[in-house]
């Protein structure tokens, strides 16, 4: 009777090892699925977030190898590098902010007691800027025309202004 219990136990330890087995083997499976199939996604929305990333940049500066051979062309006696234009215009621009009427190059007057300002400055390519500006209540984009003369200042000229309604 001994022996038999004995076996009966072999027996019952071993099945418990088979399904312990085939149950982890399996739970080990479903896992690397998971994680193969969660590394997919992230894979193809990192895809897909650089490619809208590189349509929305398809209009600056930085991406723009003509407008940047504007600035150094090879017969140039004295050029421009890119990196140090970029916050040259926009904090040229924004400088203009301090004006008690507001900066001049928004395109619109005071409407209340704010002035307008410009709060973000996007530059297209070597002749052209857009911003956004608000005076806290009304808000607007205004195309700009920027030059950069021979003592490096900068001058901007006012192409069209808009302000949306509220």
């Amino acid at each position: 009777m001994k022996k038999s219990l004995l076996l009966y136990l072999f027996i019952l330890v071993l099945l418990l090892n088979v399904f312990t087995y085939k149950y982890f083997s399996g739970e080990l499976d479903f896992e690397k699925n998971k994680s193969e199939t969660i590394e997919k996604r992230l894979k193809d929305s990192l895809l897909s977030t650089t490619n809208k990333l590189r349509d929305a940049n398809y209009f600056s500066l930085e991406n723009n190898e003509n407008a940047q051979n504007y600035f150094n062309p090879e017969t140039a006696k004295k050029t421009i590098q890119i990196e140090k234009l970029v916050p040259l215009v926009t904090e040229k621009l924004m400088e203009l902010n301090a004006n008690p009427k507001g900066n001049p190059y928004t395109g619109q007057d005071k409407i209340g007691s704010n002035k307008f300002i410009i709060n973000k400055v996007k530059i297209l390519n070597h002749r052209w800027i857009i911003a956004d500006f608000s005076d806290g209540e009304y808000w607007g984009e205004v195309l700009l025309k920027y030059f950069v003369n021979e003592d490096e200042t900068v001058s901007f000229e006012t192409i069209q202004s808009f302000i949306y309604q509220k």
